[in-house]
């Protein structure tokens, strides 16, 4: 089956004060704030300060352009989702779009490497929150290629019974 008719176009507004488009944004974001990635950013991200403001705050910068990836912003303009219906009410500190635009753009390989410090250690908070894999901890070997070969465990890593 077939519409015989086409939309001219297609528009819809999310202005109502009381609802919130992305629910389970708040556990995610709860998860950040509980792991510490407000406080490693705040720690670790040193942007130069500037007339209009770009290297200051740079947490919840960084909070704000997470929860936007995490409730599906794939721009700089979709991070504006975060700013409408009651999710002021639910979070503080969101960042508007174009404050978030010159944020990034102030960014150089430098500090780059300052988010890469501030990934490296929250990874290892959020695997200790989320216990995704049982087990985890006890050696597995993955073969991920078509080669065949005969594999051994070194003295160290066999656990005596």
């Amino acid at each position: 089956m077939q519409s015989s008719h086409a939309a001219a176009a297609v528009s819809s507004a999310f202005d109502d004060p009381n609802l919130i488009a992305y629910g389970g944004l708040e556990p995610v974001v709860r998860l950040a704030e509980r792991c510490g990635l407000p406080a490693l950013a705040g720690e670790h991200i040193r942007l130069p300060v500037s007339k209009d403001g770009t290297g200051a705050f740079p947490a919840a910068k960084l909070m704000s352009l997470v929860g936007g990836m995490a409730a599906g912003a794939d721009s700089i303009e979709d991070m504006d989702r975060l700013r409408h219906g009651a999710m002021g009410r639910l979070f503080c500190g969101v960042r508007a779009p174009s404050t978030l635009g010159s944020f990034l753009r102030s960014f150089t390989h430098g500090h780059v490497k300052q988010l890469h410090a501030v990934a490296r250690r929250f990874l290892p908070e959020l695997a200790r929150h989320t216990p995704l894999l049982p087990g985890a901890d006890q050696a597995a070997y993955v073969d991920i290629d078509d080669t065949i070969r005969r594999t051994y465990l070194s003295s160290a890593e066999v656990e005596a019974p």
